[in-house]
């Protein structure tokens, strides 16, 4: 199908950053939490531990008790006090509570009004995805009219890579949507 190696190349690169954009896109929206106890909203705590930071997975043990409730279990308890400290810096809205041995994280239900919220912030990070799709599309297209312009293809190869570029966008895009649906969904899914 592609005999020319620098188009090759273009699709790969174009391939990789697709890729990166929805896997990007589905890490944030790990992060967002859905009235549901969600471990990977703690994916990016770091800790102040040992003289240095330290992501929170690292030193302890970060499960779901039940539907509303995390646990972090730190292996070390001298390190109770920090996790509790990097939560409360974190902004993720809860409040730890510490019994010495454990740190409970009690998820409130989500307001009618705070869902609505997050379904705004899914949207706009989902069009932010595209964005980032359509400009991979742009610097693929300049790559495949360089080639072009450079008589490394023909007229006709430079239309269907231009078509396929434009498909593998187009399939990007999608995949976006549905992405940003299923978490739309699970929002206001009480």
């Amino acid at each position: 199908m592609i005999e020319n190696e620098q188009a090759e190349e273009i699709f790969l690169v174009l391939d990789d950053k697709l890729d990166k954009t929805v896997n990007v896109l589905k890490d944030e929206f790990a992060a967002i939490r859905a009235g549901r106890a969600n471990p990977h909203i703690l994916d990016k705590l770091q800790v102040e531990a040992y003289g240095g930071m330290s992501p929170l997975n690292q030193l302890g043990n970060v499960s779901a008790a039940d539907a509303r409730c995390l646990v972090v279990s730190p292996w070390d308890k001298s390190l109770l006090k920090s996790i509790e400290k990097a939560i409360l810096a974190s902004n993720i809205g809860i409040t730890p509570t510490n019994d010495g041995n454990v740190i409970r994280l009690v998820f409130p239900e989500l307001t009618e009004e705070r869902r609505k919220d997050l379904v705004k912030q899914v949207r706009r990070m989902g069009e932010d995805s595209k964005v980032a799709a359509r400009n991979n599309r742009r610097e693929a297209m300049d790559g495949v009219k360089k080639l072009k312009t450079g008589k490394e293809i023909s007229e006709d190869e430079a239309k269907n890579l231009e078509q396929d570029v434009e498909k593998r966008v187009q399939k990007c895009i999608e995949e976006i949507d549905k992405t940003v649906a299923a978490k739309e969904k699970e929002l206001l899914t009480i």
